[in-house]
């Protein structure tokens, strides 16, 4: 039976809202791209960054936190996000899709965005905790 892209056989997901900035979070296995046998495990998140105040915004870069199963912790930073660094007027929402290795078959990722103002007050958004697991596994 095929895989329905928009019905992931197993969903994580999480929210959260600082300084007006919405983050909603969908993560979920994909096993094309994993090798359980190698200790690869692969995972896809879309984020949706809604702008619910009343001031334009742009997303300046990313700061992730991702743990696997063991302890193991990795912090990525960079700018922007998917090669942009997306402005979001009041109301506007930006989503992505992205993905992330494991050597283990679950874990969990956070983060924040940094983000400025068009006066060029920076802020941080936070992207809340949220799981990364096969499907049928133990957590």
């Amino acid at each position: 039976m095929p895989h329905i892209k928009n019905q992931p056989m197993h969903v994580s997901s999480s929210e959260a809202v600082t300084n007006n900035v919405r983050v909603e979070v969908e993560s979920h296995y994909a096993p094309g791209h994993s090798q359980p046998f190698q200790s690869h495990w692969f995972f896809h998140y879309t984020i949706k960054i809604t702008n619910e105040g009343d001031d334009t915004v742009q997303l300046l870069s990313r700061h992730w936190v991702i743990t696997d199963a063991t302890g193991h912790t990795e912090e990525v930073r960079g700018p922007g996000v998917v090669g942009e660094q997306p402005v979001l007027t009041p109301g506007e929402s930006f989503t992505y899709t992205s993905g992330c290795a494991l050597k283990t078959s679950t874990g969990v990722m956070r983060g924040t965005y940094s983000m400025g103002t068009e006066g060029g007050e920076p802020f941080d958004v936070e992207i809340a905790h949220f799981a990364l697991h096969e499907p049928y596994t133990v957590h």
